[in-house]
């Protein structure tokens, strides 16, 4: 596709609203003060626009707090750390998952830190962990706006604003307390920041965008580099000033990007180890080895050891025991639904932003922009694609910010050149083909209001063919064929996410959208990385109780499998549930474990201990009973319990609020304490219980866990909780 009668600079496209030396500024106007700014914006802005993203931010945070109570604890392995984090500012900053300090969680701690200071502040409950997430995705809204209104039209960013906070899993994610809502975040600050140096050359924003990957970093360590490669080419080659000086800007950024996320690490490696919690995650207490191992290079090619199964790689053929790889693994049915309505259209915008600024100056700031979005898109789908290791579909929320700009960005400027053919007819096939993408999507669900694939396919095609003819027809028939083309491309994804925000999510393994929208390894619960089977009944705060009766599919911590509910027999106030999974076709995904009122859920196949698993996915149901046994004289003890696994060790310790030590990290398999280190702390008396169940060293560590439990069954009393099975660490037997 060309378009030769745009003008070489593009400057038929707003110009940025920045210093003197960008394009289209030095008008002399006056400052406005701030607070007249904030509400008023740009003094080219029409007055709407302002008060429209203002308002578009409102409904954003409050559709994204809608509900959000249901999701309980979300994801008590992360849950547990804050509430460590909340009790000793030492737990905080490591990461810790008990405030005794015996083992962190398997990420670095930052994005622990915001929801650990919030539960200091207003108390251990759903909303206090959930809320600063939630913050974050509008924060990511904001930036996404700022970035592209600098060089589009108000339009434009409001289109982006409202096409990231539809994407499924965007809704899924920054409603739930797993790092990624923090990354993606930062990651979206980074671009910006580029972009803001790619306006006039300034170091300073070369500098913020290094801290701001650097604190990413410490979010989710190496998947912060991702997006580095292409904008540092981008840097490198299209920014104004000579070529040194780009180079020596870049180094700046990097210097800027080891320190924002070095000191954390050199500080916990520096750290006496016998004074630190064991580092969660690792073979040999290493945050390096974490960090390069496990949490890198091991998700590439799946040699994670300490992973669930044990570092065997990919399966062959394409696949791996954590879904299939290749090219399409962005658009299959374990990923699709999560991600990609709007990914065609992210790709053939990108594409036409492109080629509209193809002929345009070297430091041209718009198609800077295109390619910096587009790279970041292009680089992390190439990776999400074909890394063999752990994967998990809400993974891709990164994605969303880079796909709603492209969209945005893109959508702006084929409509304002609609009188060329060209522009008009790549707008139409970009709005009908993500019309037919969305049925398809949807034809996936079939049961799931299935009038609205047709309405889509039909409203989509003929918005399409109107659009293609747009500079041919009167302003009032083209806008027409432009509202409908965007209510085609977003009524899909509109769906999902509503479906998303009406329902709560538990588990380490989560996913938007209605039940049975996404199967990963070969259906729910079959597999590592299926849903129904591998959860758990999530954990709900006390008095958040859920009424009422699901019909699901197997989707776990969504229908099927514990939606936030509370852990058996109860904490004051739950209410009763019961939630019910058809398996989709494909396997039985029921949940059972036991409610208020006999209701039963969370115990999957019969694996027992907790939640799925043996309680490796997601948590144990704590009764009444079991809950007043652990707490009785629990401060005389460092901890309260031991158990097998992080995640049936997190829903005792947020039932008690007492630190209960995780065996063998999050999968067991870490050999942190060993035996003799678990004897010591049992001769010294620090240990009262341990909680029986778990399923140590199923990743393929030190087996451990396994000999701390052989030890603990042969050589002390055990008392039964009704399901639950504990023993008494200051009474051995005879």
């Amino acid at each position: 596709m060309t378009l030769p009668h745009l003008p070489a600079d593009a400057s038929a496209l707003p110009p940025p609203p920045a210093a003197p030396a960008v394009q289209g500024q030095g008008h002399g106007r006056p400052k406005q003060p701030p607070l007249t700014r904030v509400w008023r914006g740009r003094d080219d802005d029409p007055r709407w626009a302002r008060p429209a993203f203002l308002g578009l931010l409102l409904v954003v945070a409050l559709a994204y707090l809608w509900n959000l109570s249901a999701s309980g604890y979300a994801n008590s392995f992360y849950s547990a750390a804050v509430q460590a984090g909340s009790q000793s500012w030492k737990a905080m900053f490591f990461g810790s998952l008990d405030s005794a300090n015996a083992i962190t969680v398997d990420k670095p701690p930052a994005s622990l830190w915001p929801m650990a200071l919030s539960v200091r502040i207003f108390g251990l409950s759903s909303w206090a962990i959930l809320v600063p997430q939630v913050l974050m995705g509008v924060a990511t809204a904001g930036v996404l706006y700022a970035a592209v209104r600098r060089r589009f039209s108000a339009a434009a960013g409001l289109l982006t604003v409202v096409a990231f906070a539809l994407t499924p899993v965007a809704a899924l994610m920054f409603r739930f307390n797993n790092p990624d809502a923090l990354l993606a975040l930062l990651m979206t600050v980074t671009v910006y920041c580029v972009l803001r140096g790619m306006e006039n050359g300034r170091t300073k924003w070369l500098v913020w965008a290094g801290v701001a990957v650097g604190l990413a970093f410490l979010a989710k360590t190496l998947q912060a580099f991702l997006i580095l490669p292409p904008l540092a080419v981008l840097y490198a080659v299209f920014a104004p000033g000579r070529p040194l000086k780009r180079i020596g800007q870049l180094l700046l950024s990097g210097l800027a990007m080891v320190v924002a996320g070095g000191w954390w690490v050199a500080v916990v490696e520096l750290w006496p180890a016998s004074s630190r919690p064991y580092i969660g995650g690792s073979q040999n207490n290493s945050f390096l080895e974490l960090t390069f191992g496990y949490n890198g290079l091991g998700r590439i090619n799946g040699e994670e050891t300490g992973s669930v199964g044990g570092g065997g790689g990919g399966m062959g053929g394409g696949g791996s025991q954590w879904g299939e790889t290749g090219i399409d693994r962005m658009f299959n049915s374990e990923i699709g639904s999560q991600i990609s309505w709007l990914l065609p259209a992210a790709l053939l915008l990108l594409v036409a932003g492109v080629v509209v600024t193809w002929k345009a100056r070297r430091t041209d700031t718009a198609r800077a922009a295109f390619l910096a979005w587009g790279g970041s898109l292009v680089m992390t789908m190439v990776v999400f694609s074909f890394m063999a290791g752990i994967f998990h579909q809400y993974y891709t929320v990164a994605l969303a910010p880079y796909a709603a700009a492209l969209v945005g960005m893109g959508a702006s400027v084929l409509w304002e050149e609609r009188a060329r053919f060209t522009a008009s007819a790549a707008l139409g096939g970009t709005v009908a083909v993500t019309a037919v993408w969305s049925y398809v999507l949807l034809n996936r669900t079939p049961d799931y209001v299935p009038w609205l694939r047709w309405v889509i396919l039909v409203g989509g095609v003929a918005a399409g063919l109107g659009l293609a003819v747009a500079g041919r027809l009167n302003r009032q028939l083209a806008l027409g064929a432009a509202g409908l083309g965007l209510v085609a491309a977003l009524a899909g994804p509109t769906a999902y996410t509503i479906s998303t925000l009406d329902t709560g999510h538990s588990g380490s393994i989560v996913t938007a959208g209605p039940a049975g929208a996404s199967m990963m390894g070969g259906g729910r619960g079959g597999g590592p990385g299926g849903e129904g089977g591998m959860g758990g009944g999530g954990m709900q705060p006390p008095g958040q109780g859920q009424q009422g009766q699901q019909a699901g599919q197997g989707q776990q911590g969504q229908q099927g499998g514990g939606m936030g509910q509370p852990p058996a027999g109860g904490m004051p106030g739950q209410g009763q549930g019961q939630n019910q999974g058809t398996g989709n076709g494909k396997q039985q995904g029921t949940g059972t474990g036991t409610l208020p009122g006999g209701a039963r859920m969370g115990e999957r196949g019969g694996m027992g201990g907790g939640g799925g698993m043996g309680g490796l996915l997601d948590g144990a149901q704590v009764s009444a009973k079991a809950k007043a046994l652990v707490e009785k004289n629990a401060d005389d003890y460092t901890w309260a319990a031991a158990a097998i696994g992080s995640q049936n060790a997190a829903s005792y310790q947020l039932s008690t609020g007492k630190p209960v030590m995780a065996i063998g990290g999050f999968n067991g398999s870490d050999p942190s304490p060993t035996l003799a280190q678990f004897k010591s702390y049992v001769e010294d008396g620090k240990i009262h219980y341990f909680i029986g169940g778990g399923r140590g060293g199923m990743g393929g560590g030190s087996g451990s866990a396994s000999k701390i439990q052989s030890w603990v069954e042969k050589n002390y009393t055990k008392v039964t909780v009704g399901s639950a099975t504990f023993y008494d660490l200051t009474k051995p037997k005879s």
